[in-house]
């Protein structure tokens, strides 16, 4: 059964890195409790990185963090961070689930950074709660676990789980949790040092990139296409959302994304049929489904026209470069 979570009580932290981790997403985490601790009278916090056999895990950056303790030799943790990265799903294995199932039988709080989420849900450790995730795997984990309350948030305390987007964002929760035991002033200390203005809360949505300096009027029509990408939808709708008419929509669209908003929509579909295909298992046609093609044979055209192969290719090179951010028709 959950429970409540006191964050003033956490102390000893785990950081469980799966091989091609976010190394900015756990540095930023652990660096707020050391500064906690050096602004503060005495030591408080305390972390150990595990590894499920005790050795260094490349991070994405293909560093890794030391020293490191065996997961099944590790002293009780108040909280254990999963801490995932690139190909997440490649890195959660059955002995990684077996473990953390058994940290949750013995009351431990369970979180994850950045991708480290999708071990939580693969275990089936966040049914019945809120949790967050980095964008760019909001579309697969919400395809791939509908049952799970999945939040565009930056981060989520739910009862006793932890989830947290990536980059800098680690460093934002654990502000939250060092105010919670120190007090706000204990908490403006450790961003002073980081030369932070501000700390974020958990609740503020995390930021798309198609949307970081978009006009009001084209984040409107832009989140609309984020939200119903699977559903039919006509140019007509979008310029709606948008408050504006088809034309002023299709000049807009052209000069802030190079494309008309006909040709946005088809790319920003296949964007995300691209990523379901790298970070999931969904079949072939139902990742279509999902990505708002109304047959097998549209979305495959479609997707070799824009990629150059045939969606069922896609997943013999799942290691490539991720697409880019944002979408934009093929040449020509």
């Amino acid at each position: 059964m959950s429970r409540a979570l006191d964050l003033a009580g956490l102390r000893r932290f785990g950081f469980l890195t799966l091989a091609g981790y976010s190394m900015i997403a756990v540095s930023n985490a652990i660096e707020a409790l050391r500064m906690a601790n050096r602004v503060g009278d005495a030591p408080v916090y305390e972390w150990e990185i595990v590894t499920m056999d005790g050795a260094g895990v490349p991070a994405s950056n293909g560093l890794a963090l030391h020293p490191v303790v065996v997961a099944a030799d590790a002293r009780p943790f108040d909280v254990l961070f999963v801490c995932g990265g690139v190909d997440v799903r490649a890195a959660t294995g059955r002995a990684l689930l077996a473990w953390l199932r058994r940290q949750a039988r013995e009351g431990v709080a369970l979180g994850a950074l950045c991708t480290g989420t999708f071990a939580l849900a693969e275990a089936g450790l966040l049914r019945g709660y809120r949790c967050a995730i980095h964008w760019e795997n909001l579309s697969s984990i919400r395809e791939e676990f509908p049952e799970i309350d999945i939040s565009d948030d930056l981060f989520v305390i739910d009862r006793d789980r932890l989830t947290c987007t990536g980059g800098s964002v680690p460093l934002d929760m654990m502000l939250r949790i060092i105010a919670a035991r120190f007090g706000p002033a204990r908490a403006r200390a450790v961003s002073a040092q980081f030369i932070l203005d501000r700390s974020r809360t958990g609740d503020e949505v995390q930021p798309v990139p198609a949307l970081a300096d978009a006009p009001p009027a084209l984040a409107r029509a832009l989140r609309l296409i984020e939200k119903d990408i699977d559903r039919p939808l006509r140019i007509a709708d979008i310029a709606a959302a948008a408050r504006l008419s088809v034309r002023q929509l299709e000049r807009l669209f052209r000069r802030h994304t190079g494309a008309t908003p006909a040709a946005y929509l088809v790319a920003a579909r296949l964007d995300r049929a691209r990523r379901l295909l790298r970070q999931t298992v969904m079949p072939v046609t139902d990742i279509g489904i999902a990505c708002g093609f109304v047959s097998a044979a549209h979305f495959s055209t479609a997707y070799r026209s824009r990629f150059g192969c045939a969606p069922r290719e896609e997943r013999k090179v799942r290691a490539a470069p991720a697409p880019s951010l944002h979408p934009h028709p093929s040449p020509g």
